[in-house]
C-alpha cells in the first residue's frame, strides 16, 4: 500500500513513511493510492470478532508489509488494553432505530484515544528502527491534545508540542493536557487565538522549509493518515453488529474538522454498506454549508458549549475534495491556493451531487443541543456531552427509512463538560475513578501570543534537531 498527496507533487510513501511524516511536503494530505476493497464475505466474517481482531483485519491492507500481522495485533492489544470497557467501543440502544457508539472509554475519555493510543505505539515501533528523533507539532480544540499527550508522554525519540486556544477549551480538557508532567511534553496556550489559528500555525511550520529542515516534523492531528485509519475500525465494528453486510447502517457524526466522518467515508469506499453519513455541526457550520449549498467559505469562529467543533477551516475536507476533483492533485492544489487567498471555495453542482450520494448534513444550534441532552436523560437515563448531543439531534432530524439503524458517535464522556450537561439536565456528571484526582494535580503550560514567530522560536529552543 502506498499513499499519495492530495496536491499531487509530494513523493508517494509507504505506511511507515506516511505515519512519521504527517503532512505532505507539498502542503497536501496523504490518502491511499487506491482504496482496499472488502467483499461481503469478508465483512460478514467480522461478526463476533473482538475489537482487536476487527482492527487487525481492517488495518492490515493499509499497513501492508510495514508490520507483520503478529506485530499489528500486539500493538492493538497494547493500545486497546488500556480502555475501561472490554468491548472498547460499546454499542448502546436508545430506541427502535437509534443507537449510540461510545468512543470515550480510553484514558482521556474521548474518541481521540481510539486512534492516538495506537498512533503513539506506531511512532515508537517505527522510530526504534531508525536513528531519528521526531518533533510532533499539534493543534487542539480540546480532545486531541490530551489524547496525544497521554499517548506520547515519556516515549523515547519523540517531543510533542501541543497548541491550544487560551480559554477556549473546557477546564477538564485543559487539565488533562496540562497536568501530564513529562520532559518530552510541551503545552502552549495561544493568547487571543482560535483553534483555526493554531492549526494554521502547524501547517505553516510544516511548510517552512528552513524550519522543517532542522527538525523531523510529524503530526498527531487527523491530518496524519495513520490516525484516520485507526478510526475506520469502529465503523466496521458497529455496522456488523447491526446486520452488515445484509443491511446498511447510517452514522451521525459530530464533527468540526471532518476527520471522524472521513473515516466513515473510507469505510464506505472499502465496501461497508453505509446508508448515510450525517455530518452534524454546531453553529460553526462551514461543513453544513459546503455540503448543502456548495459554500465552503470561512466565517468567524463562534465559541460554544461544544468547543471541539468551534472550527471554520476543516482540514480533512481536502481529502474528500480530492476524490470530488477526480483525484487530480494538480487541480485540487490550484483550488486550495484559491481557498487560501479568498477564504472561500465553491463546490460545483456535480461535486455536490456526488457527495450527496453518501453525505447529509445538519446544523444544530445551542437550544437543540440542550434539548437532545435533556431528552436523552429523561428518556434513557443517559447523560451525554454537548458534541454527542449535536450528533444525536442531527440523527433524529434525518429522514431515513425506519428499518435503517442510525448510530450516533458518542465522542466524549459527559464529565468532560460538566457545566453544559448540568445546565441542560440538572445533573452534574462525575469523572470516572481513573480521572477522579484531576483537579488536585499540578498544572504546567506556557502562554504565548497568537504569533507564528513566537511559536516557531519556542519550539526551536526546545526541540531536538534532526
Amino acid at each position: 500500500m502506498h499513499y499519495v498527496s492530495t496536491r499531487g507533487a509530494a513523493s508517494a510513501l509507504d505506511f511507515t513513511g506516511v505515519t512519521l511524516a504527517g503532512l505532505a511536503s507539498d502542503g497536501g494530505l496523504y490518502v491511499p493510492e487506491t482504496w482496499p476493497a472488502f467483499t461481503r464475505e469478508q465483512i460478514a466474517g467480522l461478526a463476533g470478532l473482538s475489537y482487536v481482531d476487527t482492527a487487525v483485519e481492517v488495518l492490515a491492507p493499509f499497513v501492508g508489509d510495514a508490520l507483520s500481522r503478529a506485530e499489528l495485533r500486539g500493538l492493538c492489544d497494547r493500545a486497546y488494553g488500556r480502555f475501561a470497557h472490554q468491548a472498547v467501543t460499546p454499542l448502546l440502544q436508545l430506541d427502535q432505530q437509534h443507537w449510540m457508539l461510545e468512543l470515550f472509554h480510553g484514558p482521556t475519555l474521548a474518541f481521540k484515544d481510539v486512534a492516538l493510543q495506537l498512533l503513539g505505539l506506531l511512532f515508537e515501533q517505527f522510530l526504534s528502527q531508525r536513528d531519528t528523533h521526531l518533533t510532533v507539532v499539534g493543534a487542539t480544540s480540546g480532545d486531541t491534545g490530551s489524547a496525544a499527550i497521554d499517548a506520547l508522554a515519556g516515549r523515547a525519540k519523540v517531543d510533542l508540542f501541543m497548541l491550544h486556544p487560551l480559554g477556549r477549551v473546557s477546564e477538564v480538557q485543559r487539565r488533562q493536557m496540562t497536568t501530564v508532567i513529562a520532559p518530552n511534553i510541551h503545552n502552549v496556550a495561544l493568547d487571543g487565538g482560535s483553534f483555526d489559528d493554531a492549526q494554521a500555525m502547524v501547517k505553516a511550520l510544516f511548510a517552512d522549509r528552513d524550519f522543517a529542515g532542522r527538525f523531523t516534523l510529524s503530526a498527531v492531528n487527523s491530518i496524519n493518515w495513520a490516525r484516520l485509519a485507526a478510526q475506520i475500525v469502529y465503523y466496521f465494528y458497529a455496522a456488523v453488529r447491526l446486520g452488515a453486510p445484509e443491511r446498511p447502517v447510517a452514522f451521525s457524526v459530530p464533527t468540526g474538522n471532518f476527520g471522524d466522518v472521513f473515516a466513515g467515508y473510507a469505510a464506505a469506499r472499502m465496501g461497508l454498506p453505509i446508508a448515510r453519513l450525517i455530518v452534524a455541526t454546531n453553529v460553526n457550520d462551514i461543513l453544513h454549508r459546503a455540503l448543502s449549498e456548495g459554500d465552503y467559505s470561512v466565517g468567524t469562529v463562534t465559541p460554544t458549549a461544544a468547543p471541539s467543533m468551534d472550527i471554520q477551516i476543516s482540514s480533512n475536507f481536502e481529502r474528500l475534495l480530492f476524490d470530488l476533483h477526480g483525484r487530480d492533485g494538480g487541480a485540487l492544489a490550484g483550488a486550495m491556493r484559491g481557498f487560501d487567498s479568498a477564504r472561500s471555495l465553491a463546490l460545483t453542482p456535480a461535486m455536490r451531487a456526488e457527495a450527496a450520494g453518501l453525505f447529509a448534513s445538519c446544523r444544530v444550534d445551542g437550544e437543540h443541543m440542550e434539548r437532545a441532552m435533556r431528552e436523552t436523560w429523561e428518556g434513557s437515563a443517559m447523560l451525554i456531552d454537548p458534541h454527542t448531543a449535536i450528533g444525536l439531534a442531527a440523527a433524529q432530524a434525518a429522514e431515513l427509512p425506519r428499518d435503517v439503524p442510525v448510530v450516533t458517535l458518542a465522542t466524549a464522556h459527559p464529565a468532560k463538560f460538566p457545566d453544559a450537561v448540568a445546565r441542560a439536565t440538572g445533573e452534574t456528571p462525575a469523572l470516572p475513578a481513573r480521572a477522579g484526582d484531576l483537579f488536585e494535580r499540578e498544572e504546567r503550560y506556557d502562554v504565548l501570543p497568537n504569533d507564528l514567530a513566537a511559536v516557531r522560536a519556542y519550539i526551536a529552543d526546545r526541540a531536538t534537531a534532526a
